[in-house]
């Protein structure tokens, strides 16, 4: 009992049993005073309020505070003390400065105006549903949450607009408040009102960066403990479900939650990628997987290996590939085939009337480099999922025929990504095998690869024939110093584009086409200059062998002494002809003047 006088009503709440007296209680609680001032019956001692928010704790708050003893509001008991003054109606109607009146005071003073606290408060809330909602105190929470973090977003740009534009002199700059310091609190919350939470400040206009870090920290720490499995768990248990259950359900949330699909999304692609492994392991909605694959997509020449290394779902057997090879399908048909007037439609300052002096060969052309990158990225990731010894080469094949024959400038890695593929299937069908090989452009080839490639016996005959052949074109054109339109760039009617076994490769633009050109055109014009260097010097090489060989001979002295003595018998020779011939032509002259002389008219 709470005082020295012998109690009159004892009350029950769950499992404690309070002595306490009718006055005090009846004097602050218009509940307690209509259970019994109101109630025919005066002889009431027993009353049970197992129903009060906060249980036992929250009522022994409040009965001290009915017999005046003091009460110490914090952040920990506020929400729970706000709570039970309305259940117990604890308001101004029947005393002053009541227990209502009191917290209503410590929440506008101390709690919504600070976000920190605000979180903390709208924590305690979820032990106290339905009547913290009832009363409204978690949408004041809420909107307090949003405003507060949306003033301080304001405040920091402005400080920042000082830092940088001082109007005045400052002498003491405070440094700046990172604004996302209160972003990691919220990952105390539960799922359901840190959606509220960011659908609230969505609504304010919060940055999206700054929405996009607060997802992947609560991601984070709402998925670290359920990643971690117990290697002993057996899959398919109703533990494991559960485990699931609890990752899908995160995972959707947060894709529901996630800014605006676009190419410059503030998302980062590793936590893309994070998600996009989560939901397949977990087994989420085809929609929550769809709208990953578009994000990715749509960033792709921002991603790595690593994120688009995507497993299989983690229920499979021995026989079932490693990597989850139709999202990336997918995920590449995306963005071969965005739709080219989206950027068209930007406003782009190297873009004038005078179209054709855009270089679209350099590295500030988003549409060709973008490609290259992914192209590279492709490779890197064929040369990883052909050690897969369960993966299937019709899959195989249709992520080779996924790039545009414009989107590689050098071919090595398909080379390399097919070889070993070949090697590690070795029973692939000849089928398969001749049209795989057809998706490696054997002019695109270096010549270190032409010469492993005209060399391996894993590819068909007919490949090598066609490294054969280029190989032949690429010496004769450096041999002769010569241009040979048909190696140096092939028009499309030569070589027709190959179909994308499912993607729309689309046709190439003219300024990607001309780009394309030149850049072979300078890789190849390169490689000439290469092969004539080596002509050079194989030339010299074969000269001065040539020399070795005479000056090393053991019959050397006798053969220059017959040389010199044939020279001699030449030079002898050739005087008297000489001679001969002189004499001869004496006597013809002599006779040819006798002749004109006799014939003359004088």
């Amino acid at each position: 009992p709470i005082s020295d006088v012998s109690s009159d009503l004892t009350i029950e709440v769950g499992a404690s049993s309070f002595a306490l007296h009718k006055f005090p209680l009846v004097s602050r609680s218009g509940r307690i005073k209509k259970l019994l001032v109101d109630t025919k019956d005066a002889k009431i001692s027993h009353i049970n309020l197992s129903s009060i928010p906060g249980g036992s704790e929250a009522f022994e708050l409040a009965a001290k505070f009915c017999y005046g003893i003091n009460v110490e509001i914090m952040l920990s008991n506020v929400a729970m003390l706000r709570c039970a003054s309305n259940f117990l109606e604890m308001t101004e109607e029947f005393a002053d400065k009541n227990l209502e009146a009191r917290t209503e005071a410590y929440m506008k003073d101390m709690v919504l105006p600070n976000i920190s606290s605000s979180i903390s408060v709208l924590h305690h809330c979820e032990s106290l549903l339905p009547i913290s909602e009832e009363i409204n105190l978690v949408n004041r929470l809420i909107n307090a949450i949003a405003n507060n973090a949306c003033k301080e977003q304001l405040t920091s740009g402005l400080l920042k607009l000082d830092h940088n534009f001082p109007s005045k002199a400052m002498s003491n700059v405070a440094p700046e408040t990172p604004s996302d310091w209160w972003g990691k609190s919220l990952a105390v919350l539960n799922l359901s009102f840190f959606q509220r939470v960011i659908l609230a400040v969505k609504s304010k206009g919060l940055n999206q960066d700054m929405i996009s870090k607060i997802l992947i920290n609560y991601t984070h720490d709402s998925l670290q403990g359920l990643a971690v499995r117990d290697p002993h768990l057996v899959k398919g248990s109703m533990f494991d479900l559960e485990l699931q259950r609890k990752q899908r359900v995160v995972v959707e949330a947060m894709v529901n939650l996630l800014p605006t699909q676009s190419r410059k999304s503030p998302v980062p692609m590793a936590f893309l990628s994070s998600l996009l492994k989560t939901a397949i392991a977990s087994s989420a909605s085809t929609s929550c997987k769809s709208d990953l694959e578009r994000r990715i997509g749509l960033q792709l020449d921002q991603a790595i290996l690593e994120d688009i290394l995507i497993p299989a779902n983690s229920h499979r057997n021995s026989h079932t590939a490693m990597y989850d090879t139709e999202s990336i399908l997918r995920i590449f048909s995306i963005f071969l085939n965005l739709d080219e007037d989206e950027e068209e439609d930007e406003e782009d300052p190297l873009r004038d009337e005078n179209d054709t002096a855009y270089d679209f060969d350099s590295p500030r052309s988003p549409k060709q480099s973008s490609i290259l990158k992914v192209s590279k990225l492709l490779d890197t990731y064929l040369a990883e999922v052909a050690l897969d010894t369960n993966l299937s080469p019709l899959k195989f094949i249709a992520l080779t025929e996924l790039l545009p024959d414009h989107a590689r400038v050098v071919s090595d890695g398909l080379y390399r990504a097919v070889d070993v593929f070949l090697k590690v299937h070795p029973n692939m069908k000849d089928t398969e095998r001749y049209r795989l090989c057809k998706t490696i452009d054997c002019q695109k080839l270096s010549q270190e690869a032409c010469s492993h490639a005209a060399q391996n016996e894993r590819l068909p005959v007919q490949m090598a024939v066609q490294v054969l052949y280029f190989e032949q074109i690429r010496l004769r054109n450096a041999m002769s110093g010569g241009h040979n339109p048909f190696f140096f760039g092939a028009t499309n009617s030569q070589f027709p584009q190959r179909s994308s076994s499912g993607v729309g490769s689309g046709a190439i633009s003219p300024r990607d086409n001309y780009a394309s050109v030149r850049r072979e055109n300078r890789e190849l014009k390169l490689e000439v200059a290469r092969m004539r260097m080596r002509l050079t010097d194989l030339e010299k090489d074969h000269v001065s062998m040539k020399q070795e060989m005479v000056g090393s001979h053991p019959t050397n002295k006798l053969l220059k002494s017959i040389t010199r003595k044939l020279r001699k018998l030449n030079s002898l020779f050739r005087i008297n002809n000489m001679k001969a011939a002189g004499s001869k032509a004496n006597s013809e002259s002599r006779f040819l003047s006798h002749r004109r002389w006799r014939y003359s008219v004088s």
